[in-house]
């Protein structure tokens, strides 16, 4: 077994495999529906039903290479992937759910998805525009301007919209390391949640609205890596009660992208095999 697509109950505080796999797959999505999640694995994107759980493969119509930044529309109707295809660094596209001709919408690469609005009317995703500094953006979720939200203040990354759509949670390591931020939609009103010594990335709060989960790294941690001792913990939107949930070997591919079901009662995960 490499990777272990699980998920966690939140009322038993308890989790339950739904795949395992030696292919590395990552980051689930959860649909709007409850029936499938939505994985990627060696470059492509694999749909994977709740009722019979395997990994069914998608065609993008010969688009590949990619990564762990991809998502479902509030509605159900539409994917949102982000692909290196071009060679160029990574961007961003929207395919019709099930598959078909994959449609570019990013205005510049390298751009990583993470977050639509509740409305479906808005993405946001990071990107690295000036000197490779890498911050947070939105634009219409049909293809647009962008609209800068952060200004090189340090790395920030993992965008994710609250349930009514007035905040964006994202991390971001100005301080010092990665720890969990929070700020308007329209980016004012940045603030740091709290403060600890884990390296904290990829906050996603619950579509009831009552919890937000994030990836703690160990200390010292750059970047967001794989296969290290790291837990998924949870906290109240306003940062408070954080509590550990479970620890796992993972990282990067664990949950880089909104994985609640749609009712907030669970989400999604990747444990991997233990490295040797």
């Amino acid at each position: 077994m490499r990777s272990s697509l699980e998920i966690w109950d939140m009322a038993r505080g308890a989790a339950r495999v739904v795949l395992q796999t030696d292919r590395h797959i990552e980051a689930p999505n959860w649909s709007p529906c409850g029936g499938y999640l939505l994985v990627n694995g060696e470059g492509g994107l694999f749909r994977v039903p709740l009722d019979a759980p395997a990994l069914q493969g998608i065609d993008l119509d010969g688009v590949g290479r990619l990564n762990n930044d991809h998502g479902i529309s509030p509605d159900g109707r539409t994917w949102v992937f982000s692909s290196h295809h071009r060679g160029i660094g990574s961007e961003i596209y929207l395919v019709a759910a099930g598959g078909g001709v994959p449609r570019r919408v990013s205005p510049g690469a390298p751009s990583w998805w993470h977050g639509w609005s509740p409305d479906g009317a808005t993405l946001t995703y990071v990107a690295a525009r000036d000197a490779s500094v890498i911050d947070v953006y939105t634009m219409p979720a049909l293809g647009g301007a962008e609209t800068r939200l952060t200004q090189g203040e340090g790395h920030c990354d993992g965008p994710d919209y609250s349930p009514d759509g007035a905040l964006i949670y994202y991390n971001c390591d100005r301080d010092g390391h990665a720890q969990i931020w929070v700020m308007a939609v329209d980016g004012t009103g940045q603030r740091r949640l709290f403060a600890d010594d884990c390296v904290n990335w990829f906050p996603h709060p619950s579509p009831c609205g009552r919890h937000v989960i994030y990836l703690a790294y160990p200390p010292g941690t750059t970047g967001h890596p794989a296969d290290l001792p790291v837990a998924i913990c949870r906290m109240d939107p306003d940062g408070g009660k954080r509590q550990r949930l479970i620890g796992i070997n993972g990282g990067q591919g664990t949950m880089n992208v909104p994985n609640w079901a749609p009712d907030g009662s669970a989400f999604a995960y990747v444990r991997y095999a233990l490295p040797g």
